[in-house]
């Protein structure tokens, strides 16, 4: 004799199931923050784009695309948009290398390992106004570091202008960004290295492996998932640079150290353009989506 269904066996299965209501209920609330915080904002951005607004009066001047076409015509946001990518190119061949360097040699117990991990990792806690600000100062043509304990040492130093020439204020403001944030990524190699069995390393010992090959080959290959996603945090943040660069200079002299997110700000926030600044937006959102994407493809592939 076959059962009858019961009027609960119709919801057993499928997506009105037990789990999946308990499920729904549990995600209707962050998806609602998410929609309120995160996509409403995109989408009021891309309206705004499509016109000529100064943010205060109505919005009746609707322009389309003609404020994205002005972007990519504008030399200033080639310039900026340059700036960001030299930063990506700057950090991941310079910034990581030298946080990998650091973790690998503090990340071993010794005395005072904790105090140097420490040290590296203060400047991360600083915020970017107040390093920015306080390497101004260091760079400060007049009262600066190099005019009073390096002159002696290096007198070409004497009078030179960091953050005034366009030819340095760039690279001058990089290595700020590398030494407030690499102490970020050492931690997190050190986070990585510290899973690593110390019984892999022993065993590597005793079959005579020196220190380099002990890296290149063992260290580094089980480090593959924590320095796929330090590069990743380091892309995407290359592309939100503004704090640093707008406490030390705005971006000047003659856009030298422009990014687009100061120029978003620039046009959005201080020449009321609000609708141009919005389309900026859109575009650094879209050009840093579609680099994570990509290199979310292509670290998905290997074998992590």
């Amino acid at each position: 004799m076959k059962n009858k269904p019961t009027k609960t066996g119709y919801f057993s299965k499928g997506f009105f199931s037990k789990n999946s209501l308990t499920a729904f209920c549990f995600l209707i609330v962050p998806l609602a923050v998410y929609t309120i915080f995160v996509i409403y904002p995109i989408l009021q951005a891309v309206w705004f784009s499509m016109f000529k607004w100064n943010g205060l009066g109505p919005m009746n001047n609707f322009i389309g695309v003609d404020n994205f076409f002005k972007i990519f015509s504008d030399p200033v946001f080639r310039i900026a948009i340059g700036n960001n990518f030299k930063i990506v190119f700057l950090s991941l061949f310079f910034q990581l290398p030298l946080a990998l360097f650091i973790a690998l040699i503090i990340a071993r117990k010794f005395r005072g390992a904790v105090v140097y991990r420490a040290i590296f990792f203060l400047p991360y806690i600083l915020s970017e106004v107040i390093a920015g600000v306080l390497w101004s100062f260091i760079y400060n043509p007049q009262y600066g570091i190099q005019n009073t304990a390096l002159t002696d040492i290096i007198p070409f130093l004497a009078d030179f202008p960091f953050l005034s020439s366009p030819s340095t204020v760039f690279y001058s403001i990089f290595f700020v960004m590398i030494w407030k944030y690499f102490g970020l990524h050492m931690v997190l190699y050190i986070a990585g290295l510290q899973n690593i069995p110390q019984e892999i390393e022993e065993a590597a010992r005793l079959d005579g492996v020196n220190w380099w090959q002990m890296n290149r080959y063992i260290i580094l290959p089980l480090l593959k998932p924590t320095i796929y996603l330090s590069v990743f945090f380091s892309i995407v943040g290359s592309f939100q640079t503004f704090d640093i660069v707008w406490a030390m200079g705005k971006g000047e002299p003659v856009h030298a150290a422009e990014t687009m997110v100061t120029y978003m700000y620039k046009f959005g926030f201080q020449r009321f353009q609000l609708g141009y600044g919005s389309a900026v937006a859109i575009v650094i959102f879209i050009i840093t989506l579609g680099v994570g994407m990509f290199y979310q493809k292509i670290t998905a592939s290997k074998d992590i």
